[in-house]
């Protein structure tokens, strides 16, 4: 059953190879939401095509930072990044989310380190 969604928005997803990025997949389709762009370093994953067939997937992450760039030149808003990478990555990619204006949606933990909390907000942005 998907929810009609007046307004959608548009996520990006890391670790969309992970057992828990699914459940995020899932979430995002169910509730009338646009997955624009994923990442991850293992291109053997088919689930993203059965949710959502035009997203554009990338194994380098430094593609997939391009690839904001360019939606963003172009119009296009990421709201949200949904992170479901391995724990020890977390507080970069909640960087990446923050810098590009998106929030970030973080499997837990957040951070391995409570101190690394207070790096993330001062990078703050208009992100959340």
């Amino acid at each position: 059953m998907s929810l009609m969604n007046e307004n959608p928005k548009n996520f990006g997803l890391i670790g969309v190879a992970g057992y828990i990025a699914v459940r995020h997949i899932h979430a995002i389709k169910e509730t009338g939401n646009n997955l624009l762009a994923s990442l991850d370093k293992f291109d053997s994953v088919g689930r993203i095509d059965s949710y959502f067939p035009e997203s554009d997937f990338f194994v380098e992450f430094e593609r997939f930072d391009r690839h904001f760039d360019k939606l963003k030149r172009t119009g296009t808003r990421i709201d949200y990044v949904s992170i479901c990478s391995p724990n020890y990555l977390h507080d970069s990619h909640i960087r990446f989310a923050l810098r590009h204006h998106a929030d970030a949606i973080c499997e837990k933990p957040i951070v391995l380190n409570p101190g690394i909390l207070t790096h993330c907000r001062n990078r703050k942005g208009n992100g959340k």
